[in-house]
């Protein structure tokens, strides 16, 4: 059945009217009105907007499953549907599902997770580049990406080319990472996972290749780690890599002290927050769709966040069941949990869940029109057609489904119970029984209606323990699947929510909450009457400052009659917490052996995995950090992450480096190099074109020449001059004189001579202090920051002052966190460098300048 989606009506509305609307419909949340105006309100190319409000995009959600119902017994209605989505209050799709349902101007995939790979049968130059193409194809229809590189053979191995040996594996992550970086996902930018086995020889500098700047920036990377390795580290044992892993008759094996590897590690992890652990005999043991691993269902990786490990070329939609509405009287000693309504909704979200796949089977076979249609040559489009096809059949034959939750810590507290006490654990993972459980008889009862995925074989599942915990839990629910089938091969996982929290209103996934009070800051013109002034900046720029609630403990306030509209005093902010159910309960506070305890008892119920991160604070050790992973494994988990406060921020440069970061050697070379390759950046100081030259050594900014493109003594280059070399001489008086050389199309070399005086000599005096603090190693937001703190009386020199910046800000390390600057769209301080941009990482909005 093709999709019946048009526009009824052409009726459009400007940003404002939209924001407006939003903002009303949030109750004067600007955050979620504007969060959801810019990701998910229904947008042409144009920016045309045609809906208002989050009602208007339910209802298109709402029509769009409906009709897909239609094709089965006992549909579900448009206004049943409706009922339970809107408002964000029960079933919440999320990402793709959200943007994409009912969308014809988007040749988009609903998925929100893939996984490519080619089953280790290729590490061929073909193999991997193929694998490059579609993990492009693919991030350009929306969906994030996840591919495994244990395949590729190890660094040194022979190869029958002309390189003679292999590179191994690094560079393949780079390349990977720098494709995720060109895509564009309308505004976002791709997402990837890429992993590798601890078998694997190369495994240790896959672990170490995000410790230098600059490398692998547009990937998440995680290590699979077997349960044999995990028992060397335990009893201080060495532990053989082979090559192809785990091969019963490898080309190549190396004996490693496994706590070497293991201590290194849990020192980038404590160091970076990355990599990621999987425990993959604890993924593969427990999965079920790798009972069909012999037709194809063989797990390899995991999407981009982890919480859905996959084989190659499936993918998965995802949904949540917010939590906390299903608390009756919250804050109140009558609280308690409505299993029943929650019970009843399971059955609508797997329908939903399963209607999405047939919307997704529609969006692939538009994608494959628009294929077929694209002027290319059969051979161009060769790839990226079979990818979907691909695609295309894992989606039919298997049906994944992937239904989450969100607002655990928010339902927690709404009971009065303490996230992360005993309590806490045992009533939330009764939660997720109940979720596993019924989720599994929804997808029976649906098998009944509708048929079974078309491989489902219960003689290969008998042992899954998964199943057999189902067969524990619910007899009559096990033997009726063996007679029915299950119409999905997989259904539960946890995601995090993200944005999706903004819109619900509540904390996000499985976390708590991250800070249930905390203060903001605006800024503030003094004059205008009625403006109170709490904070006056170092450039005499006045803010006020005000407090910001958490929804769901602001509604705890309003409960017991507490003033909200109070500005508290810091003192009065503690005293309030203390009062409250999130006392002890937020992110920082919960006791990091009671949270992976915790995870580990809910992935019992969960046969996907569970996108989690452990906080700690910015003090803890690295003992610590290898105890919690060890922890993890012991209880169940199937992956996890941590971060300590501030370690995503500095220059990282080795593992072994154990220097101060704000004093770390910058390992230039003493004497400037005659030539340095160098970046020509581009852009503008309000309508003045300006151009940078930054010399570049070991990926690195070295030194930098800023000034205006068409000032008497400007430089003219062509627009297609991207890059370059930056030669130094003496001229004939013995003076430094740096020239730029670039070659023009056909080849020819064209020297720009004398970048020290083309430019305004006062920019060049500052540009000679900015370049001895590059060269002296301070990490690049560092130098930005020095940058905006010089008090300059100047006009020419604040734009020039603007104009480095912009050059520089592009060199900083992705997730970098931004000192002393406030988001202008939401006045958060939370921001961080993105690809030389400031985004907000609680709006989302994000400001290149």
């Amino acid at each position: 059945m093709k999709s019946k989606t048009v526009i009824s009506h052409q009726k459009t509305y400007s940003r404002e009217e939209a924001l407006k609307a939003a903002n009303t419909y949030f109750k004067g949340d600007e955050l979620a009105a504007s969060v959801w105006l810019n990701k998910y309100a229904l947008k042409d190319s144009l920016d045309n907007i045609y809906e208002k409000s989050p009602d208007d995009m339910h209802q298109r959600i709402a029509k769009e499953i409906a009709r897909i119902e239609q094709k089965y017994k006992n549909p579900l209605t448009e206004k049943e549907i409706f009922e339970v989505i809107k408002n964000f209050k029960y079933i919440v799709p999320q990402g793709s599902p959200m943007a994409g349902i009912g969308n014809p101007f988007q040749i988009a995939s609903l998925s929100n997770c893939f996984v490519i790979g080619n089953n280790g049968e290729s590490d061929s130059y073909g193999g991997i580049m193929k694998i490059d193409q579609e993990q492009v194809q693919l991030m350009k229809r929306r969906g994030g990406v996840g591919h495994d590189l244990s395949h590729i053979r190890p660094k040194g191995s022979p190869v029958k080319n002309s390189a003679l040996t292999s590179t191994g594996i690094v560079p393949f992550m780079e390349r990977y990472s720098n494709s995720t970086r060109e895509v564009a996902q309308d505004g976002r930018r791709g997402a990837l996972m890429l992993s590798v086995s601890i078998n694997h020889p190369d495994a240790e500098d896959f672990i170490d290749a995000k410790l230098e700047q600059g490398k692998v920036t547009g990937a998440n990377v995680s290590v699979r780690i077997d349960d044999a390795f995990m028992k060397a580290v335990k009893r201080d044992e060495k532990y053989t890599q082979l090559y192809p892993t785990f091969s019963k008759n490898p080309l190549y094996s190396k004996e490693i002290e496994a706590t070497k590897i293991w201590k290194k590690i849990v020192h980038n992890a404590w160091k970076s927050a990355e990599p990621g652990i999987l425990f993959w005999d604890t993924i593969i043991n427990e999965s079920v769709p790798d009972c069909y691993a012999d037709l194809g269902y063989k797990t390899v990786s995991t999407n981009p966040c982890g919480e859905i490990p996959l084989c190659p070329y499936d993918s998965c939609r995802l949904l949540a069941m917010n939590l906390f509405s299903y608390v009756e009287n919250p804050f109140t000693d009558k609280a308690e949990f409505n299993f029943e309504l929650f019970k009843k909704h399971i059955v609508i979200a797997q329908k939903m869940m399963d209607d999405i796949i047939d919307l997704e089977l529609e969006k692939i076979d538009g994608i494959l029109v628009k294929i077929d249609a694209d002027p290319e040559t059969d051979n161009v489009k060769a790839t990226e057609r079979n990818l979907w096809l691909n695609i295309r059949k894992k989606a039919y034959e298997g049906r994944r489904t992937g239904i989450g939750i969100t607002a655990e810590g928010d339902m927690l507290a709404a009971l009065g119970i303490r996230y992360g006490s005993d309590k806490g654990n045992e009533f939330s993972t009764e939660v997720h029984k109940i979720l596993g459980v019924e989720t599994y008889r929804a997808s029976v009862n649906l098998a009944k209606e509708r048929g079974a995925f078309s491989i489902f074989d219960s003689d290969r599942e008998k042992d899954n323990p998964f199943i057999l915990r189902l067969k524990e839990a619910d007899s009559k629910l096990y033997y009726e699947m063996l007679e029915y089938g299950r119409r999905n091969i997989a259904l539960l996982t946890i995601a995090p929510t993200g944005t999706t929290s903004l819109m619900t209103q509540t904390s996000s996934g499985i976390e708590p909450v991250f800070m249930p009070v905390y203060k903001r800051r605006k800024k503030v013109n003094p004059n205008d009457k009625g403006v109170r002034v709490d904070f006056v900046d170092e450039v005499g720029d006045s803010w006020e400052e005000y407090v910001v609630f958490h929804h769901r403990f602001k509604q705890w306030m309003q409960v017991n009659n507490i003033d909200t509209t109070k500005n508290f005093t810091q003192k009065e902010i503690d005293e309030l917490v203390k009062k409250s159910p999130y006392y002890k309960a937020t992110s920082n506070d919960i006791n990091w052996v009671s949270k992976v305890t915790m995870q580990g008892a809910i992935q019992k119920w969960v046969d996907h995995s569970i996108s989690v991160t452990v906080n700690l604070p910015n003090d803890v050790t690295e003992d610590l950090v290898g105890e919690l992973y060890l922890k993890a494994w012991e209880v169940g988990c199937k992956g996890v992450t941590v971060y300590r406060d501030g370690s995503r921020s500095g220059v990282l440069i080795s593992a072994d480096d154990k220097s101060d970061e704000k004093t770390i050697n910058s390992g230039f070379p003493k004497k400037r190099p005659t030539e340095l390759e160098a970046d020509v950046v581009r852009f503008q100081n309000q309508k003045e074109k300006w151009i940078a030259f930054v010399g570049i050594f070991d990926n690195k900014p070295y030194e930098i020449f800023t000034g205006l493109v068409d000032d008497e003594d400007g430089i003219l280059i062509p627009r297609s001059v991207e890059n370059g070399l930056i030669i130094k001489s003496k001229d004939e008086k013995g003076v430094s004189r740096y020239d730029f050389q670039y070659k023009n199309k056909r080849g020819y070399k064209t020297t720009i001579e004398g970048l020290s005086h083309k430019f305004n000599p006062e920019f060049w005096n500052y540009a000679k202090l900015i370049s001895g603090t590059l060269r002296h190693g301070m990490p690049i937001d560092k130098v930005i920051d020095l940058i905006q703190s010089l008090q300059l009386n100047s006009e020419s020199i604040n734009t020039w002052k603007n104009g480095v910046q912009r050059a520089l800000k592009r060199y900083v390390e992705d997730g970098t966190k931004a000192k002393g600057q406030t988001c202008d769209n939401c006045n958060s301080t939370d921001l961080i460098y993105q690809e030389g941009c400031l985004t907000c990482q609680e709006c989302g909005s994000s400001k290149c300048g």
